[in-house]
């Protein structure tokens, strides 16, 4: 069977396996229930700033890159195991030759996961595109007034703030914000009506 290596220079087997083991155990589920669903081309990538604050909020204090790691980890490793058509015990069975750190509740839950939806994720893989870009996850805006700027010799102008959170390939939610004059707005808000008119026709 071949062995899955984690591509990420200074974090081993060993290390994610510890990075989990300190994660609360309904945490860790959720995070791998979002990927194996995001994999299958349906719901959600994992928001690592929710895994955060859950994980905050259970008094466990973890580092942002440790769970973007753990993430990152998860969803690299139910790739490889799609793409060798692994069995649950095939999958576990190489994890425990990996690291001899995971602790067992964790290899239960993988295991159970895999089996329920291991061959779910092998059909919806076969047949999605090879190349995939982001996938828009939210959108929000609010409107504000300049009031101070280093650049602007016009204030009191208002401009809109827009919120995206977008979620890669790979299953990872990033936050990207950004701001626009009202003209440039208006310009995005146009395009988006064009957008919207041509997929009425598809």
């Amino acid at each position: 069977m071949p062995a899955l290596q984690f591509a990420s220079p200074g974090c081993t087997e060993d290390a994610i396996a510890e990075h989990v083991g300190r994660l609360p155990p309904d945490v860790f589920a959720e995070a791998c229930l979002q990927i194996l669903t995001h994999l299958q081309g349906r719901g959600r990538a994992v928001d690592l700033a929710e895994m955060c604050d859950k994980c905050q909020n259970a008094g466990v204090h973890v580092e942002w890159k440790d769970l973007q790691d753990v993430v990152r980890w998860l969803s690299f490793h139910f790739r490889a195991a799609t793409k060798h058509n692994f069995t649950a015990d095939q999958l576990i069975a190489g994890l425990g030759e990996s690291s001899a750190k995971w602790p067992r509740p964790v290899l239960e839950m993988l295991l159970q996961l895999w089996t329920e939806r291991g061959t779910m994720i092998h059909t919806c893989q076969e047949i999605l595109p090879a190349v995939r870009i982001g996938q828009l996850v939210d959108l929000r805006w609010k409107l504000a007034m300049a009031v101070s700027s280093d650049t602007c010799r016009s204030l009191n102008s208002p401009y809109v703030t827009l919120s995206l959170k977008v979620a890669d390939s790979s299953g990872e939610v990033t936050h990207k914000s950004f701001e626009m004059t009202i003209p440039q707005f208006q310009n995005f808000f146009r395009q988006f009506k064009e957008m919207a008119a041509v997929l009425e026709t598809v």
